[in-house]
């Protein structure tokens, strides 16, 4: 009968695996083979799920969409009011994750924000815990702007508040919304705003005149306005938050001497030969002027003082946050493509900066060096967990009248056209002689030079790790002194890989890669985050010889903290729970059910399946550390409770990212875990005491559900504890005895022959048969 159960056992086993494989065969013929289900991406889609009223106040219907760029009528009683229309439809909007971020903005016809709407984004610092309401808080305080006076020039760009930790976020959305108004505005589309703004272009009186190169000293560049500065300290800078009403900020001063230098902070358009000679030396300028497109300028940006006008944004998101260049109530921020770092200025007697940036003006900004235009310094203060105050700075620049010339009429009809035909030419010349030359480094290169250091502990810890496994033979020996690595491992891999490096695999990461494997592979959006791009390399490796085994058991902070807690409850002599392993059989499908539906629904929509995978308390418990809404918290700290009666709980029977590295893990090409013959039958304490129930009553290693924690392993080599080994043991000691003349005590004259030696085994004396025949008489 015995035999008889384990038998419908494993049939009903293999029944389940077979319909799990078919259920990802199904699932992947879909996403290959079947037409995508691709989010619609219009106006049309967006305003369908909101209401009139939402974008202007008492609109109660939209009219037919019209135009290129499409613009929906809003209607009051049938009488237009206002327009609504997509910023990506008229300006774009990336930011961290890489993909568009679409809000609705209804717009007056004089030019007024009166509502937005963020209908879609797949920011991943929103997602992983930054109240949404947050952000939306942040970008609502534009609504109410006039930006027909800003698409006029009469006023200077609104500024929003900044949410921290999503600063990069915000002010790309920000952005997209006054960008995309002011050039609605500026094409007169809109009623009462399209004299002013519909006119066409005035013609500049004066251009730059590219004949002047001569080569002048820093005194002289300043003296005559050619680099301009602007000069703070930090009582300046505390005052100017005091009377903005930000006193959490202005007690929060970068220094204690109020008279220190905030910023002193300089700025030259060298796209003019003469200031680009002085500041860069003839041969960068050369470069640089080889680089740049027809009508494309470019410009140094210089700091020393306290506060860095680069900051970290950049580095996160691409985006340079804390500076802003203006024009006409036009702006545009700098992104990493348009940076490359400069250790020093050429010219005679310039200082020594701590920073130093040469920025090329992006294309969808047309800079006019004839005209004013301004450098604004958004100084940002924090002065909670997540509250931050900001405060702009405007640095002003005209350029100086010698430089300039006025323009040849006869010349003016035949230049665009010229231009416009050699344009595509040249600009590809320009970059591939940009590329030639060693052009700015790509993000994910520049991410991956500042973190060097955690960089090289990561791939420290990959070695480490692998020399374990393959010197675990001599490890599992070494009970004591395994306990401390492995321990010591978990320790490393919760509070460094995962609380401080927030290095936390997710079932979001396969997610997101099969679809960029559907949608448009780019490894580049891969390679911008390090560490995991290192460990998912180290666990495909892993996958090959040993399975899920090395994530699962070792690298995953989440189940390094459940094993902890639960070694912790052991030592605290918290009862523990067996599952009959006919219920754990049963129970440890549901987690490649939840993969399964995940990854269908991410087929569908990958936002959607990223918000149903908060099933993974990984966001919670290692990335936010806690410091996030109740239900999440009670949520993982439910888990992490269930986890101190049944190891390892959450790891067994609902995680989605264990499911999805079982799968490709039966792929494996060495068997690491030895087994004996008596393993199963008759003995079942490898079974029995295996961590996460993964051997089977048969004997068997289901590796499917293996962490590798080796404690089979320790089991095969004890000699006190396997019952195979004690029997070895034993023999081995019975023939030493027989076979040692070391072994029997010499006889005394008289005496006789020496007793037999006496065998114990765990304090009890073993009986060793004796030969009484003397063979010498």
């Amino acid at each position: 009968m015995h035999r008889t159960g384990r038998a419908v056992s494993r049939q009903v086993g293999a029944g389940a695996r077979r319909a799990l494989a078919l259920l990802l065969a199904a699932f992947t013929l879909l996403a290959l083979f079947a037409p995508q289900s691709r989010a619609d991406e219009s106006l049309q889609h967006f305003i369908s799920g909101t209401r009139p009223g939402e974008l202007i106040q008492g609109a109660d219907a939209y009219g037919d969409i019209t135009g290129s760029p499409p613009l929906a009528p809003l209607l009051s009683g049938g009488k237009p009011v206002g327009y609504a229309y997509l910023n990506t439809d008229f300006s774009s909007a990336v930011g961290y994750s890489g993909k568009p971020i679409r809000i609705l903005v209804g717009i007056d016809p004089k030019g007024i924000i009166r509502g937005i709407k963020l209908v879609e984004h797949k920011e991943p610092i929103v997602l992983i815990g930054i109240p949404q309401e947050k952000v939306v808080a942040a970008l609502n305080s534009l609504i109410g702007k006039d930006l027909g006076r800003v698409a006029a020039g009469q006023e200077q760009l609104p500024q929003v508040d900044i949410v921290s930790g999503a600063t990069v976020t915000v002010l790309v959305m920000s952005d997209s919304v006054v960008r995309s108004a002011v050039k609605l505005i500026r094409s007169g589309r809109l009623a009462e705003t399209g004299a002013v703004a519909g006119g066409a272009p005035v013609t500049p009186a004066k251009t730059v005149d590219a004949t002047i190169s001569e080569v002048h000293d820093w005194n002289t560049l300043v003296g005559d306005g050619s680099v301009r500065s602007l000069r703070l300290t930090v009582g300046e800078v505390t005052k100017a938050f005091a009377d903005a009403g930000h006193p959490e900020a202005a007690a929060r001063p970068e220094t204690g001497n109020p008279d220190d230098r905030f910023i002193d902070l300089y700025v030259a358009p060298v796209s003019v030969p003469s200031i680009g000679r002085s500041l860069l030396g003839d041969t960068a300028f050369e470069r640089l002027k080889k680089s740049l497109r027809p009508g494309q300028q470019a410009i140094v940006v210089a700091g020393d003082g306290a506060y860095s006008f680069k900051g970290s944004g950049y580095v996160r998101g691409g985006i340079f946050d804390r500076i802003e260049l203006l024009q006409d109530g036009q702006g545009v921020r700098f992104r990493d493509r348009n940076h490359t770092r400069l250790g020093d200025l050429a010219t005679k007697g310039a200082p020594h900066l701590r920073e130093i940036a040469l920025f090329t003006v992006p294309d969808e900004f047309s800079l006019d060096l004839s005209q004013p235009w301004e450098l604004q310094l958004l100084v940002q203060r924090s002065y909670g967990a997540r509250d931050k105050a900001t405060m702009p700075f405007d640095l002003g620049y005209t350029l100086p009248d010698r430089y300039l010339k006025a323009p040849t009429p006869a010349a003016q009809p035949t230049q665009q056209p010229q231009a416009a035909a050699s344009g595509p030419t040249a600009g590809a010349q320009a970059a591939a002689e940009a590329a030639g030359k060693g052009a700015e480094e790509p993000l994910w290169v520049k991410i991956w030079k500042l973190n060097t250091v955690k960089i090289g502990i990561t791939v420290a810890a990959l070695l480490v790790l692998t020399a374990i496994f393959f010197f675990q033979n001599w490890l599992v020996r070494r009970p004591r002194l395994f306990a401390w690595v492995r321990r010591g491992y978990l320790l490393f891999t919760l509070v460094w890989l995962g609380w401080y490096a927030n290095a936390q695999l997710s079932v979001v990461n396969v997610l997101t890669f099969i679809n960029s494997l559907l949608s448009g592979f780019s490894w580049e959006f891969f390679l911008t985050a390090p560490l995991i791009f290192i460990l998912w390399a180290a666990v495909a490796g892993g996958l090959l010889f040993w399975g899920r085994g090395p994530f699962c058991g070792w690298l995953c902070p989440f189940g390094a903290l459940q094993e902890l807690t639960n070694n912790l409850a052991q030592w605290l002599k918290v009862p523990q729970v067996k599952l009959p392993f006919g219920l754990h059989e049963r129970l440890w499908p549901i987690k490649y059910v939840i993969f399964l539906g995940l990854f269908g629904l991410s087929l569908y929509s990958v936002s959607l399946a990223e918000a149903y995978a908060e099933v993974e308390p990984f966001k919670t418990a290692i990335i936010l550390k806690f410091a996030r809404g109740w239900p999440f918290v009670v949520f993982a700290l439910a888990l992490l409770g269930a986890g101190l009666f049944i190891e390892r709980f959450y790891c067994r029977y609902l995680c989605p990212l264990g499911a999805a590295l079982a799968i490709p893990g039966r792929i494996r090409m060495f068997e690491w875990l030895k087994r004996y013959p008596e393993c199963g039958s008759p003995c079942q304490r490898c079974a029995k005491e295996c961590p996460v129930e993964a051997i089977h009553p048969e004997g068997q290693i289901n590796v499917n559900e293996c962490i590798y924690c080796m404690h089979c392993q320790e089991l095969y080599h004890d000699d006190h504890r396997c019952p195979h080994m004690i029997q070895v043991r034993l023999k081995r000691e019975k023939f030493e005895a027989l076979s040692s003349p070391t072994t029997r005590a010499p006889a005394k004259p008289g005496k006789g022959p020496a007793s037999p030696p006496v065998i114990t085994h765990k304090g009890l004396p073993v009986k060793v048969p004796v030969n009484d025949t003397n063979p010498t008489g």
